[in-house]
């Protein structure tokens, strides 16, 4: 009888023991590894300046991000000024398309954290500020 002969939804009982072992061994683990963090739920907001310190990074890296933005939009444009093949051209345009991009993500993902974050119920949503202005 060759391989190809076999059918293919052949499972052997050791095949279903391991499953149901490895089944049994994830949701133990999964309980027992679980149940430390749960019992654990508000650590950063219970943290005296850590929240703050939370809060503060994340405007310095917004306003990080915005000055990165107006930084390569000023090159961009500069080197747009001094290019004159048309493929180069498109390609600064497209450099400065993908940079403005990026800062509106960077700008919307702090508030869309926060209000998202809020209403899963998630402490460091409620007890960070994310949103820079």
């Amino acid at each position: 009888m060759k391989d190809n002969d076999l059918p293919e939804n052949t499972e052997s009982p050791y095949n279903r023991l391991i499953i149901r072992q490895a089944v049994t061994v994830l949701v133990v683990l999964s309980i027992i590894a679980v149940d430390p963090v749960l019992a654990q739920d508000d650590v950063v907001c219970e943290a005296e300046q850590l929240p703050g310190m939370i809060s503060g990074f994340f405007q310095i890296t917004t306003a990080l991000g915005i000055v990165g933005l107006v930084v390569v939009w000023q090159a961009d444009s500069l080197a747009e000024m001094f290019t004159m093949n048309p493929e180069q051209k498109k390609g600064l345009k497209q450099h400065k398309r993908t940079a403005l991009k990026s800062a509106v993500i960077l700008l919307i993902l702090g508030p869309l954290y926060t209000v998202a974050g809020s209403a899963m119920g998630l402490p460091l949503a409620e007890c960070v500020d994310f949103v820079p202005w």
